[in-house]
C-alpha cells in the first residue's frame, strides 16, 4: 500500500485522473439526456461510473490533503509568490467539492427512475444538473491547477 499512499505524485495523479473521468462521465450523461437516449442500462452505468470516479478522486485527493498538503505544500504556497492560491482557491475548493458529491449522487439516483414519467420541465432540470456537475468539476480542476502551480512557483 505504500506504493500508492506513500507516493505523493501518484496520489495527485489518481486524484486528477478520477476527477477527469467523473467530469467526462457527467458530460456523457448530459449527452445521453439531450439525445433522449433509450439506452437505460448504459445511462445507469454512466451515472454509477461518474459517482464511483468522483468518490475515488475525493478519496485519493483527501488522503493527499490530510497526509501531505498541510505539512509539505501549504507552507510553500503561503510563503511563496502566490499565497492567494491557497487562501482563495484551496479554501474555495475545500467547500465547492462538497456540492459535487450530493449533485453526483442525485444524478446517479435519477438514472434509476422511469424515464417515461419525466415531464419536459423535469427533464430540463435533470440536464441542467448534469451540466452543473461537469461545470463544477471543471472549475474545481482549474482551481487545483492554480494551487499546484503556486506550489511549483514556491
Amino acid at each position: 500500500m505504500d506504493l500508492i499512499f506513500g507516493n505523493k505524485p501518484l496520489l495527485v495523479g489518481l486524484h486528477l485522473a478520477f476527477g477527469i473521468i467523473a467530469i467526462d462521465l457527467f458530460i456523457w450523461l448530459f449527452g445521453e439526456l439531450v439525445a433522449n437516449s433509450k439506452a437505460y442500462k448504459r445511462i445507469k452505468t454512466v451515472g454509477i461510473g461518474a459517482v464511483i470516479s468522483l468518490f475515488l478522486s475525493w478519496f485519493f485527493g483527501g488522503y493527499y490533503y490530510v497526509h501531505y498538503y498541510g505539512t509539505l505544500v501549504k507552507p510553500v504556497i503561503l510563503k511563496g509568490a502566490a499565497p492567494w492560491a491557497h487562501t482563495v482557491f484551496m479554501e474555495t475548493k475545500e467547500h465547492a467539492f462538497l456540492f459535487l458529491v450530493p449533485i453526483g449522487l442525485t444524478l446517479m439516483f435519477l438514472t434509476f427512475l422511469d424515464k417515461a414519467e419525466f415531464s419536459a420541465s423535469f427533464s430540463k432540470h435533470y440536464k441542467l444538473l448534469a451540466l452543473t456537475a461537469a461545470g463544477l468539476g471543471l472549475v474545481i480542476g482549474a482551481m487545483g491547477f492554480i494551487i499546484s502551480s503556486a506550489a511549483r512557483w514556491g
